[in-house]
């Protein structure tokens, strides 16, 4: 979410004030109160609720505090004037179709459509996976982010895994750090492929200097970004492009599809970072097929797929690739 739009958001937008009181627990003694009101009210950004304090809108145990830095202790009572914004409002249940391909009392894997977005942010308040979340399980908004621990691009199909408790989010956040959870993609990039059939791209990622809209790979000595790996393996070529499967041991912004671009070969209809339309494909094509990871719980080895999308299917018949699953998946 763009925190950068909160001031103007409160001074902005009409509605009621809602006065909230919430006590601080063992677990959050000695945090600074600003991390603790993030998270006994993650409806909201931590800037806004540093804005709060700045405001003389935050009171502890019935005294207005306005320094962010403040230690609160376990017993304390914070009280805060929440204003309505659009970030705040963005957090309602929707009735939107999920696909959900595992689930559990702890968690659900989904396949997610292209064109569906994650969270809600500045053009896109509603209508997300975290309204269609909290509109299929109240259990959602009693976790933060309605649970979800990683991200997929808008135009980005395929799998997601969600934690529908606070205990196992904090388990499947600590595994994809660790990189125990394992991502595979299928991606139609533009170019026959040339050279070794596996081909592992270690390339770090930043803002892109010369277009802040994008990502690209840079020079750490020169640029801000960080450290990212990419193992490419083809799958099948043709004369109008190839057909590759991309596994992900970092999770940088655009990852993919930024070291596809950077080794020569842009995704098909990916068109910020050098890619072209073909037939129907009006997005990158780019589908999350394959999520396996150990049950934070159970122990059990989840090994989930999710079936190729008609658009990229379409596009292979036409390059006249036949599609089977990855071999060893």
């Amino acid at each position: 979410m763009d925190e950068s739009l909160d001031a103007e958001l409160v001074e902005g937008i009409q509605g009621e004030s809602e006065i909230r009181s919430v006590p601080i627990g063992a677990a959050l003694h000695g945090e600074r109160v600003d991390r603790a009101l993030a998270e006994l009210v993650p409806e909201f950004s931590r800037s806004y609720l540093q804005q709060l304090l700045g405001q003389g809108l935050v009171a502890l145990n019935g005294k207005p505090i306005s320094k962010p830095a403040f230690k609160v202790k376990a017993g304390d009572v914070v009280a805060l004037e929440m204003r309505p914004t659009l970030q705040s409002q963005a957090f309602r249940p929707e009735q939107i179709p999920i696909d959900v391909v595992y689930e559990d009392e702890h968690l659900l894997v989904v396949n997610k459509p292209a064109g569906l977005v994650v969270h809600p942010a500045p053009g896109n308040w509603s209508g997300t996976l975290l309204n269609a979340l909290l509109g299929r399980d109240a259990r959602a908004a009693l976790v933060p982010r309605a649970g979800i621990v990683h991200r997929l691009d808008k135009d980005t199909s395929g799998l997601m895994v969600v934690a529908r408790d606070r205990s196992t989010m904090d388990a499947l956040v600590s595994m994809i750090a660790a990189r125990e959870v394992s991502r595979k993609y299928l991606a139609l990039a533009h170019k026959p492929w040339t050279g070794p059939a596996v081909r592992t791209v270690a390339a770090p990622i930043g803002r892109d200097p010369r277009n802040r809209l994008r990502m690209a790979v840079v020079d750490l000595a020169v640029h801000a970004g960080k450290a990212a790996r990419t193992d490419i393996r083809l799958l099948e070529s043709a004369d109008s492009g190839c057909w590759v499967e991309c596994t992900l041991h970092t999770g940088r912004t655009h990852q993919i599809r930024v070291h596809m671009a950077f080794i020569g070969h842009p995704l098909v209809a990916d068109a910020l970072y050098g890619g072209s339309l073909v037939g129907e494909m009006g997005r990158q094509a780019l589908h999350a097929y394959r999520l396996a990871f150990q049950h934070p719980v159970s122990g059990q080895q989840l090994v989930l797929h999710a079936p190729l999308p008609a658009d990229m299917r379409e596009v292979m018949a036409d390059w006249g690739l036949s599609y089977n699953p990855p071999t060893g998946s």
